[in-house]
C-alpha cells in the first residue's frame, strides 16, 4: 500500500479516542430520566389503517405513552430534500392512516425501559384495508415517468444530449448493444439510526447521527411550526453515513413529539431490520448502453437509457448519464432516464449513488467493444481520452485519466496479460482473469463558514460546517490549520456537526473536503495576518500562543467564508436555511471531476467456481492530497464496497407483500476479510488549478466508481462469459 503525497502522513487526530472507546455516538447519549421508544410498523405493502388497538401495549408495566396518528395534530411533513424540503422522504409517518409501504411506522411506544417499549410495540394491534402493490421495475401497477417530463428541475434532470447519437451509431463500423441490471442495495453503516430528544424551556435539543444537522434542525422547525432558533442539533461523530443519513429521518419528529408529550428525554434506536424498510437505499435500475466506434477504436457514439425506482410519494432523481456522457470524449451522446414509481419508501443516495452502477453498465460495454475491435482495453480507453467536457465543450479543470491508466497498468503488470478469455490459469486449474475500468465523480463544492480561535494558553479551536462520518474530515482540517499556524495537528480542536455554532451544510457528494478545507485554510491565513498586526517584541517564527502573550491578548478569533466558483454572495443565505447549496461539476468557466482507474484480478476455483479477488490496484486523480492516511483509508473502503456490490450485495424484495426480506447482516451478504486480498492505492497528487486555491477535489465517492465493472470485466477475461447484472453469483460462472 503506497501513496505519493505532498503532506505529512499524520495519524488520525481522533484515532486514540476511537480505539479506547472514548468517542461518543448518539446512542451513547444518556440523560437523567431518559425514556425509551420503539416503533410499531405496518405489515402490509399498501393501503390504509382501519383500526389501531393500543390497549394491550399500554397495559405493559413501564409503558407511558403510545403515540399514533391521533396524537399528531398540528404537525406536517418537512418535505423531501430534493424538492425544497428537509427530509429523506416527503412522507411523515403518523400524520394520517394511509400506508405507502411495508415497514412504515404506525405507532411509537414510549416506556421507562427498552424492554417494556419493545414488548409494547409488539402488542399494538392493527387492521388494514389493503391495496395491490408494485415493488419491482416491471411489476403490474408500476408507473413510468420519463425524468425529462417530470417537474424535477431542468437542466439538471433533463436528457443529456449532444450531437446525433442515433445517427452516428447507425453509421458506426463497430457497435455494441448491452442491457445491464443493478439490484437494490442498502448502505449498512455500523451505527444504527438513533435519535435522542429533549425539551427544555421551549427549546428542543436533538442528538442524532446525521450528515446534515441543519436539515434536521430546519426540518423539525417546519414539522412543529417552530423557529429554527428553538432547535439545536448535535452530531459530533457519525458511525458511517454513506448517504443514508443525509437529511431528516422519518422517525425523528416522532421522538421529539414523544419527548414533548412526556416532559422527559426520549431515545429511539432503530433496529437494522427497521432501517431496511424505513430509511433510504440504492434503488433497482436497468441500463441499456449502445456504443459505436471506428475501426481505429475511436468511439463516435453512445446511448445510455436507464430505468430506476422511486416511491409513489416522491420523485427521487438520478442522472446516470451525467457521468457516462463525460467519461470519454464521445462527440455524439444521448442519455435518457425514466422513473418507475413503486410502493416503497423513497430511495436515496448510497456511496457513488448513480455513478457506481452507471459506470458498471458503461464500462462493461466499453470492455466488450475492446474485444469486438481486437484492441487492448487499456489502449482503447487511452485512445478516447479528452481535455474538454464532451457534454458542454468547456475546459476540464484537470484530468489525469491517462496517467492513472498508465501507472495502474505498470503496477499491476498488465503487459503480461494474455488477452484471450480463459487463457490464464494456475496449476490446479483455477481460472485467472484481469480486468480494468475507469471511474469519475463530479468535483462539487458548497459554501462554508469557518471560525478559528487561538488562545494565549495554546488552544486552537476550529468550528466549521461539516460532519465527521469516519472519513477523516477532522484530520484533514487539523492538518490544514496546523500547516499554516505552525502548531502540532493534535492540538487543533475541531467542531463539526453542531448547529449551535457555524451553519452546517450537508456533507455528501464528495464535497466535504473541497468545501471545508479552502475555508479553514482562509481562516488560518486571516488569523496569521491578524497576529502580524498585533506585532509585539518577540522574534520571528513565533507560534500564535507566543504572539498573543507578547501582545498581552488572551485570545484572537477570526472568521472566513468560501463558496464555489461562480456562486453569488447570496448563497450563504441558502446555507443558513439548511438547504443544499452545492455546485459542480459545471462551473462558469470549466467542468471539474475526480477520476480513477482500477485494475482487478479474479480467480475462479475450478470445482466450486468460488470467485476470489486476490488483488486490486487503484490510481486516483483527486487533486491535491491533504491527508494521505485518511485518503488511503477512503480508497480501501470504496474498493471493498465495490467488491461487495459486485459479488455479494442485493436487497431481496418480496413482490407479494412488499418490504426487504434479508434485512440483517446475517443474510445481506457483505465482504469479510477472506474476500479481500491485496489493495494498492496510488495518488496522482496534482493540485487542480481552477477548483480552489488548495487544488483539492473529492475522493470519497469516486473510489467506488469503476471497481465493480473492472471485476465484471475480469470475470469475462477468466471465463469468456458476459455477465450483465449484479451481484455475480456462483451459478453465473458454473
Amino acid at each position: 500500500m503506497s501513496a505519493r503525497a505532498s503532506h505529512p502522513d499524520i495519524p488520525r487526530v481522533d484515532a486514540r479516542d476511537k480505539v479506547r472507546g472514548a468517542t461518543r455516538y448518539a446512542s451513547d447519549h444518556v440523560i437523567p430520566g431518559l425514556a425509551h421508544a420503539w416503533l410499531a410498523v405496518a405489515t402490509i405493502g399498501r393501503g390504509r389503517l382501519t383500526s389501531l388497538d393500543t390497549q394491550e401495549a399500554l397495559a405493559v408495566p413501564g409503558v407511558r405513552r403510545v403515540l399514533t396518528h391521533l396524537d399528531t395534530a398540528g404537525m406536517r411533513s418537512a418535505g423531501f430534500l430534493m424538492n425544497g424540503g428537509y427530509g429523506v422522504q416527503g412522507l411523515q409517518p403518523l400524520l394520517d392512516t394511509a400506508i405507502a409501504h411495508r415497514g412504515q411506522p404506525i405507532a411509537l411506544v414510549v416506556a421507562d425501559t427498552l424492554e417494556a417499549a419493545r414488548e409494547g410495540a409488539a402488542l399494538v394491534r392493527a387492521t388494514y384495508e389493503q391495496e395491490p402493490i408494485s415493488v419491482t421495475l416491471d411489476a403490474p401497477g408500476a408507473e413510468i415517468l420519463p425524468q425529462a417530463d417530470s417537474p424535477l428541475p431542468k437542466p439538471a434532470y433533463a436528457d443529456k444530449v449532444v450531437g446525433d447519437a442515433d445517427g452516428a451509431l447507425a453509421a458506426a463500423a463497430v457497435r455494441v448493444d448491452a442491457t445491464f441490471r443493478g439490484p437494490p442495495q442498502h448502505q449498512n453503516p455500523m451505527e444504527l439510526l438513533t435519535t435522542v430528544a429533549e425539551w427544555l424551556d421551549g427549546t428542543l435539543t436533538v442528538c442524532e447521527p446525521t450528515q446534515n444537522a441543519e436539515a434536521v434542525r430546519h426540518g423539525l422547525a417546519r414539522v412543529f411550526g417552530l423557529s429554527p432558533d428553538k432547535i439545536k442539533v448535535f452530531s459530533p461523530t457519525v458511525g458511517g453515513g454513506f448517504g443514508q443519513k443525509n437529511a431528516l429521518q422519518s422517525h425523528t419528529a416522532l421522538v421529539a413529539l414523544a419527548a414533548r408529550e412526556l416532559g422527559r428525554s426520549v431515545k429511539l434506536v432503530l433496529t437494522r431490520g427497521q432501517i431496511y424498510n424505513i430509511a433510504s437505499f440504492r434503488p433497482a435500475s436497468r441500463h441499456t448502453v449502445r456504443l459505436g466506434a471506428e475501426v481505429s477504436g475511436r468511439m463516435v457514439a453512445a446511448v445510455h437509457e436507464t430505468d430506476h425506482q422511486t416511491s409513489r410519494h416522491d420523485l427521487f432523481p438520478l442522472s446516470y448519464a451525467e457521468l457516462t456522457s463525460r467519461l470519454y470524449g464521445i462527440a455524439n451522446f444521448r442519455g435518457h432516464e425514466r422513473l418507475i414509481r413503486n410502493d416503497i419508501q423513497t430511495p436515496g443516495y448510497a456511496r457513488a449513488p448513480f455513478e457506481h452502477i452507471a459506470a458498471c453498465a458503461f464500462e462493461t460495454a466499453v470492455d466488450e467493444l475492446a474485444y469486438e475491435l481486437g484492441m487492448d482495453p487499456v489502449a482503447l480507453r487511452i485512445a478516447n481520452d479528452t481535455s474538454v467536457d464532451a457534454l458542454t465543450g468547456r475546459l476540464l479543470s484537470s484530468r489525469h485519466v491517462v496517467e492513472c491508466l498508465k501507472r495502474g497498468a505498470a503496477r499491476f503488470g498488465w503487459e503480461t496479460r494474455s488477452p484471450t478469455p480463459g487463457s490464464m490459469t494456475l496449476a490446479d486449474g483455477t481460472l485467472v482473469g484481469w480486468g480494468v475500468a475507469i471511474g469519475a465523480y463530479k468535483a462539487a463544492t458548497a459554501p462554508a463558514i469557518a471560525r478559528l480561535r487561538v488562545t494565549d494558553a495554546g488552544g486552537v479551536h476550529v468550528s466549521v460546517g461539516g460532519h465527521e462520518m469516519g472519513q477523516g474530515i477532522r484530520t484533514a482540517i487539523a492538518a490544514t490549520v496546523a500547516a499554516e499556524l505552525g502548531v502540532p495537528p493534535e492540538t487543533v480542536n475541531v467542531s463539526v456537526g453542531n448547529t449551535g455554532g457555524i451553519p452546517q451544510h450537508l456533507t455528501a457528494g464528495s464535497w466535504g473536503t473541497a468545501t471545508v478545507l479552502p475555508t479553514v485554510h482562509q481562516a488560518a491565513l486571516n488569523l496569521m495576518k491578524e497576529l502580524q498586526l498585533l506585532g509585539g517584541n518577540g522574534p520571528a517564527g513565533r507560534t500564535p500562543q507566543q504572539f498573543l502573550r507578547d501582545a498581552g491578548k488572551p485570545f484572537l478569533e477570526v472568521e472566513a467564508r468560501h463558496r464555489a466558483p461562480g456562486q453569488p454572495e447570496a448563497i450563504y443565505e441558502r446555507l443558513s436555511q439548511g438547504l443544499p447549496a452545492g455546485a459542480g461539476p459545471v462551473y462558469p468557466d470549466f467542468v471539474s471531476f475526480s477520476y480513477c482507474a482500477h485494475f482487478v484480478e479474479v480467480r475462479i476455483e475450478p470445482r466450486t467456481r468460488r470467485i476470489r479477488v486476490p488483488r486490486v490496484v487503484s490510481v486516483l486523480d483527486c487533486g491535491r492530497v491533504i491527508s494521505p492516511r485518511t485518503a488511503r483509508s477512503q480508497v480501501f473502503g470504496g474498493v471493498i464496497w465495490g467488491i461487495g456490490a459486485a459479488l455479494r450485495e442485493e436487497s431481496e424484495v418480496d413482490p407479494r407483500y412488499g418490504g426487504f426480506l434479508n434485512a440483517d447482516l446475517a443474510e445481506y451478504a457483505i465482504p469479510v476479510h477472506a474476500d479481500i486480498g491485496s489493495l494498492e492505492a496510488e495518488f496522482i497528487d496534482e493540485p487542480d488549478p481552477l477548483i480552489n486555491e488548495l487544488g483539492v477535489k473529492g475522493l470519497g465517492e469516486v473510489v467506488m466508481v469503476g471497481v465493480a465493472p473492472a471485476l465484471v470485466n475480469a470475470i469475462h477475461h477468466a471465463t469468456g462469459r458476459r455477465i450483465r447484472h449484479l451481484p455475480i453469483r456462483i451459478e453465473d460462472v458454473l
